[in-house]
């Protein structure tokens, strides 16, 4: 089979490698139909995870049609079309009992594309089938459950829930790339009284305002001046970050109000500064995290539903052997306007 292949920082290659084998008795083997480019594949291709070893056949985001389950398998069979979750979750251990599954102490969380091989091929091997897939629903396209495998669920549960969102509370989103974008739709679900987006890219304040923010600022303007007039002063409610580098983090926490929550969802790659010489005496909560994906079922349920939107991520389309170009334009997502690329059969 063909498959996107990590060759060490700044390195990547489509390429000819082994179809995908089942390996214990609760894996499956999924024939992939739909895929996305996540913006931890591009820390991955800097060089930011170095657990991803040369090699390693990247992406966790995917959907697909069963090609074979193992023996112990039950929920899913051959035939049946799925969503491939960003965590895989063995469902036994004492962190996927509590509904950690990012945490995973069985052999699962974070491992696709990132030590395990993932779905940027043409058929991937999911660990832990049963807990790591869902059946889609009819009527739900490729295009919309795709988001659902990371950026949707991260978003609202590493951003909307672990920050508390409330009705009328003012919430600012530093970044309005995939996740900063799902954080403006999923926190909707809870009437903010002021949703505000920052980025640097005239094109990304656009597409925050079509997702429902109620004011934009471009990072290159007086943010904090925007966001204590628009608060009388006082600071934002909850300000998630979802970029990923030291600048943004520490605007978050430039931007809250005494008792105020930053909710931090960006993959970081450099240390950030905690100034607590400053926080410590404002009641300042601040909140990280991995997706444990207990929220795709509710998420699922909506877009089945027609309550949530998320074929308007994807902004660009390819061909799943286009894999290299999808790159390039994710990459530049700038220059490109990218939001969501994605790859189909």
């Amino acid at each position: 089979m063909k498959a996107l292949v990590y060759r060490g920082p700044g390195r990547k290659a489509w390429e000819d490698v082994p179809d995908p084998e089942l390996v214990d008795p609760t894996d499956a083997i999924v024939r992939i139909t739909a895929a996305t480019i996540c913006g931890t594949d591009l820390h991955i291709l800097k060089g930011d995870v170095p657990e991803v070893e040369p090699g390693r056949i990247l992406g966790h985001e995917g959907v697909g049609v069963v090609e074979q389950v193992g023996a112990a398998v039950t929920e899913i069979k051959p035939g049946d079309r799925v969503l491939v979750s960003c965590i895989s979750a063995c469902g036994r251990c004492s962190y996927c009992r509590t509904g950690m599954y990012g945490q995973c102490l069985g052999g699962g969380g974070w491992v696709l594309g990132h030590t395990v091989d993932g779905t940027h091929a043409e058929y991937v091997r999911v660990p832990f089938a049963d807990t790591s897939t869902y059946l889609l629903p009819d009527g739900v396209t490729d295009t919309a459950a795709v988001m659902l495998s990371d950026i949707l669920p991260t978003a609202f549960e590493v951003g909307v829930l672990a920050g508390k969102v409330q009705p009328g509370q003012t919430v600012v989103i530093v970044g309005a790339g995939p996740i900063g974008l799902a954080a403006i739709e999923t926190a909707r679900f809870y009437s903010p009284g002021h949703v505000v987006a920052v980025d640097l890219a005239e094109a990304r304040l656009d597409a925050a305002k079509q997702f429902g923010a109620d004011v934009t600022v471009n990072a290159a303007d007086d943010v904090e001046r925007v966001v204590f007039e628009l608060t009388g002063g006082l600071g934002a409610d909850l300000a998630i970050e979802a970029v990923g580098v030291p600048e943004t983090f520490e605007l978050c926490a430039r931007l809250i109000r005494p008792g105020g929550r930053v909710a931090n969802v960006g993959v970081h790659g450099k240390p950030a500064t905690l100034h607590l010489e400053k926080l410590w005496i404002r009641n300042v909560t601040i909140t990280t995290g991995l997706v444990d994906t207990v929220t795709t079922p509710t998420l699922l349920t909506m877009l089945a539903g027609g309550r949530l939107d998320a074929d308007r991520f994807a902004t660009h389309r390819f061909a799943l052997d286009e894999m290299e170009a999808a790159y390039d334009v994710f990459e530049r997502a700038a220059e490109t306007g990218a939001l969501k690329v994605v790859l189909t059969r």
